[in-house]
């Protein structure tokens, strides 16, 4: 074997990254565990005691501290730890309408109408739309009558055509959707989620975020889709507030001080030693130390100031004074939240005067402490008006660009309106009065400072810059940011998926079973049909399960359950390829060759199998991933990953395993008494037979015709027809039909679908009940109906999870879906034809994966309704029957390899009439072993999952269940077999 130190060297690199990427997994794990056991079921305890340990070193040797181990572990999808899953929208519409000044022309806003319901019908581009139909509707009135205005001049002509108007609408409407995916992320930072996922969906005006861990559905509604306010305030010096702050300090050290003396002796006792120990965890020391008690006095005396730090600094003649500026106070982030208690006690707040508005910075200040903690900025916003409203809004600003200053600095560049830029000046002109004392304005965005610059001068024109210790992302992001005033483009929540952690728990209990029970499954089939070199498959096994656990951390994917169920069927698969090198190694050794030489050559003549296996699958993951969202995303990543790792650790580690066993000479078994002549000798008939086959087939499609307009079409889940979907909990089992009728009640004039998900008191209920409302109270109003009609029930229940899919998410995902099929069937079409240089093998493939399809569709379609939990047609089964044909792809390839190397065997490119039917029937039966082997292991596989994985992906394994038959079957009797039939006019 050539390369043997390469691939060691590769095997040992893999090893130390993938050993890296977990361990930080079992650092956190530690100091999670250590939390728990000093906090003995407090919450609070638990989460502060975690807070302390956030900037403290935790990882050995490299001194990582907790908040960065716990950023680098792996990443739990929602449904394996309980959160919630948002698909935003932002109104193009409204946008479009508002840059033309909301204009009341009939026909301009027919055609914004007309767009958003082509739009909502799977329409792509909304900007297209519109002027389409505008140009339609007015075809001798130009579009730049409604949008050229003095403040674009610069960016649109009064005399600009359509079309130019049309690529100036599409900026706008990227950089809103731009734009407001910065604001959103502002948002979520300040939530505090932890490791949030974002991303914007390329080609529409949508965004998917995941936040992991967050249950309070109302007040993410409001964090995302209340209105982004831009604000410019005015501001105090440090100067003119330190003697408000030493008053707080005060006030505070009184009252705190007779709230301690008023407690219960036993209750102070334990809370200062809960803090001493928790002070002392936090900086490692003794809780007796000296500093620690000076510290204790500090707070109780100076409880302000002993988490404010008020800037200073030290003059010529060494005194103390305070530094002139906005920045009124210095917090470590930990702190923020006492210092906001503070400030909101009723005595602290009848002293602070009502002008006085406390705000933070956006950003930790780019400073490093002792302990390595962030630093947050406080600023005392000035109001000056009477109404308490700022010195100049969000909409006076026209543009803002990131630019570099002279020194090449980077800085933003702001743009006023002409309305704007008279306010401006005579804002700039006040704080720019007093040449000994400039003041600062700060620029303000949901009640957050992003920046607070000194005005040297007034600006009369209403250009200015903002300059500050910034990075190029950071102008670019404020650019965006000062632009969001100006189009005011809303963003509605139209698709929403929420766990509750009780169900995320479930589905992690379950998905674990589920994957050890597989495995054990495989690794005990191995050993015991191949004796020895299963054993070696088997360790192969265990490093390829390392392995892609590693890469998936290292990596930052998401693991979900369908990434779990991903997981353990790319195990079954990867044991393909050691069965179809198993397999030929033991042709050879009945050939009578000694095994050293029956290994080599089995390898070599099984690699061209395992590459066109395995590449087939892989392109469908490709195709999986790029056209599936969420879980079939998480699907996807863990099926490409796996594949990748499997043909490495199958076919390169087992080659040097075995080596090392000849080498030392063992005997190296590939079998048993009972499995060594298993399948030998079978001459099935499968070409002659395939009439009968092409029969069966054909049956089972007209039945599944004849149900589907039995039943009125297709059970599409929500994921294709829009709805909200709730499974409910209750505390005995119910009749799906009664709750139906409770909740036809308060549901009228919209379908509502009740079934079982998984035991009788677990129940999927699905409505269209206001699914096309728009109004932000919509989702209220549904969830109080529902809760109305459940109370009807008599019955306790709880609600675990719900999911929201709006009708244009629902078109969009159908088309997808469509895509997603015909693109598989394109690409297998191509990949066959070019790899084989047949025509007819091509078509061959591709027939049956259409055949594939439209079985697992009729057993879809006969068997809804009969079976005990739900046959919905949605995301998940498209991922399904992208698998099904990958199945299909995968067996009929290794039967078309064995055609080609007997084809290269007797010198000839093609064979005809009896003698191709020979050679047909050959293959099948010379590849049976490996057909059946590999599909029993998988099949056993995914009947572990069906069982022990849980409800919530029963429906998902089921497809693939049918779907691992239906491929065998069609591999041996259709897809080979027909190729018969389309060579016969050659």
């Amino acid at each position: 074997m050539q390369g043997k130190g390469f691939i060691k060297f590769m095997a040992i690199l893999l090893g130390i990254v993938c050993v890296y990427s977990l361990s930080f997994n079992f650092v956190t794990s530690k100091v999670e565990k250590d939390a728990k056991a000093y906090a003995k079921g407090n919450v609070d305890k638990e989460k502060a005691y975690l807070d302390s340990m956030a900037t403290v070193p935790v990882y050995p040797v490299f001194g990582f501290n907790y908040q960065f181990c716990k950023e680098k572990e792996i990443n739990l999808g929602l449904d394996l730890k309980g959160g919630m899953n948002v698909t935003m929208e932002i109104s193009l519409s409204e946008l479009v309408k508002s840059l033309a000044g909301n204009t009341d022309d009939a026909n301009f806003n027919k055609a914004l109408s007309t767009a958003q319901t082509q739009l909502n019908a799977g329409g792509k581009d909304f900007i297209a739309l519109f002027v389409d139909e505008f140009e339609k509707l007015s075809p001798n009135v130009k579009l730049a009558d409604f949008f050229s205005n003095q403040d674009n001049a610069k960016l649109l002509k009064a005399n600009a055509s359509n079309s130019e108007v049309k690529n100036y609408l599409s900026k706008e409407a990227t950089s809103a959707i731009d734009r407001s995916f910065i604001i959103i992320r502002s948002r979520i930072d300040g939530f505090g989620v932890v490791s949030p996922n974002m991303q914007k969906q390329e080609g529409t005006n949508r965004i998917l975020i995941e936040m992991p861990g967050v249950q309070d559905k109302e007040r993410v509604h409001k964090l995302l889709q209340g209105s982004a306010e831009l604000q410019f305030w005015q501001v105090y010096n440090n100067e003119e507030v330190y003697s408000i702050m030493e008053n707080i300090n005060k006030t505070l050290a009184s009252t705190l001080k007779i709230a301690e003396t008023a407690a219960p002796a036993t209750a102070t006792d334990t809370a200062a030693k809960s803090e001493s120990k928790l002070a002392g965890l936090a900086k490692n020391k003794d809780t007796k130390d000296s500093a620690s008690v000076k510290t204790k006095e500090l707070t109780k005396s100076n409880p302000l100031f002993a988490v404010l730090n008020v800037p200073t600094y030290q003059g010529e003649n060494g005194q103390t004074s305070l530094r002139p500026g906005p920045v009124v106070g210095w917090v470590a982030q930990k702190d923020t939240a006492k210092v906001n208690a503070y400030f909101k006690r009723p005595e602290i707040a009848s002293i602070i005067p009502q002008s006085f508005k406390f705000m933070w910075s956006v950003k930790p200040m780019d400073v490093t402490t002792t302990n390595g903690a962030k630093v947050f900025e406080l600023y005392a916003i000035k109001a000056t008006a009477m109404d308490g409203k700022p010195d100049l809004g969000g909409d006076a600003i026209s543009d803002a660009r990131h630019d570099y200053d002279q020194k090449g600095r980077p800085e933003v560049t702001m743009y006023m309106t002409g309305d704007g830029a008279t306010k401006w000046k005579k804002i700039t002109a006040e704080a720019a009065a007093d040449p000994n004392n400039k003041k600062s304005i700060a620029i303000v965005l949901d009640n957050t400072v992003y920046s607070a610059p000194t005005v040297q001068n007034e600006i009369p024109n209403g250009i200015s810059s903002i300059t500050g210790n910034f990075t190029v992302n950071d102008t670019q992001d404020l650019a965006n940011i000062l632009k969001a005033g100006k189009l005011p483009a809303p963003a509605r929540i139209v698709g929403e998926f929420v766990v509750g952690p009780s169900l995320g728990q479930a589905a992690i209990d379950n998905g674990l079973l589920s994957f050890v029970l597989a495995f054990i499954v495989i690794l005990v089939f191995m050993a015991l049909y191949y004796n020895k070199a299963g054993w070696v498959a088997n360790l192969a096994l265990v490093i390829n399960l390392f392995f892609i656990m590693g890469i998936l951390v290292s990596l930052g994917a998401v693991l979900t359950l369908p990434g779990i169920a991903g997981i353990v069927l790319v195990i079954g698969l990867s044991v393909d390829a050691n069965i179809l090198i198993f397999e030929r190694v033991r042709e050879e050794l009945t050939l009578g060759k000694p095994t050293p030489v029956a290994i080599k050559e089995g390898f070599k003549h099984a690699m061209s199998s395992i590459i066109d296996s395995n590449a087939t699958v892989l392109v469908l993951g490709a195709i999986l991933f790029l056209f599936g969202t969420g879980p079939v995303q998480g699907f996807a990543t863990t099926l490409c990953i796996g594949i990748l790792s499997s043909l490495f650790c199958a076919v390169l580690i087992s080659r040097l395993v075995f080596e090392w066993l000849l080498e030392k000479k063992s005997n190296i078994t590939f079998g048993n008494k009972h499995t060594i002549h298993a399948f030998k000798n079978i001459a099935f008939n499968f070409v002659g037979h395939r009439k009968v086959y092409y029969a069966i087939s054909t049956a089972i499609i007209v039945l599944g015709f004849i149900f589907y307009f039995k039943n009125g079409g297709l059970n599409l889940g929500i994921d294709f027809k829009g709805g909200r979907t709730y499974i409910v909990h209750f505390d005995k089992g119910m009749h799906t039909e009664d709750v139906k009728s409770k909740l036809a009640e308060v549901f009228p004039e919209s379908e509502t679908i009740v079934k079982t998900a998984g035991a009788n008191n677990e129940l999927k209920i699905t409505t269209t009940y206001h699914i096309t409302d728009q109004d932000n109270g919509a989702d209220k109003l549904v969830e109080k109906a529902l809760k109305d009609g459940l109370a009807k029930t008599g019955v306790n229940y709880t609600i675990e999870s719900n999911e929201k899919v709006g009708p244009i998410i629902a078109s969009d995902i159908v088309y997808k879906a469509y895509g997603a099929i015909l693109f598989s069937c394109l690409v297998m079409f191509i990949y066959i034809v070019i790899r084989f240089r047949k025509l007819n093998y091509g078509l061959g493939a591709v027939i049956a994966l259409f055949h594939d399809v439209l079985l697992v569709l009729s057993f879809y379609t006969i068997l809804d309704g009969v079976l005990p939990f739900s046959l919905e047609i949605g995301q998940d089964f498209i991922a399904a029957i992208l698998t099904v044909m990958g199945y299909t792809m995968t067996e009929t390839v290794v039967v078309f390899d064995r055609i080609r190397e007997k084809l290269a065997e007797s010198g000839k490119e093609d064979l005809h009439g009896e003698e191709r039917n020979k050679l047909i029937n050959f293959a099948l039966n010379s590849t049976l072993s490996r057909t059946i082997l590999t599909s029993l292991t998988v099949f056993f596989v995914l009947l572990v999952i069906f069982i022990f994985g849980g409800a919530s992906i029963r429906g998902f394994i089921f497809a693939l269940l049918i779907g691992r038959i239906i491929g065998t079957y069609s591999s041996l009797c259709i897809s080979t077999p027909i190729v018969i039939d389309l060579g016969k006019n050659k």
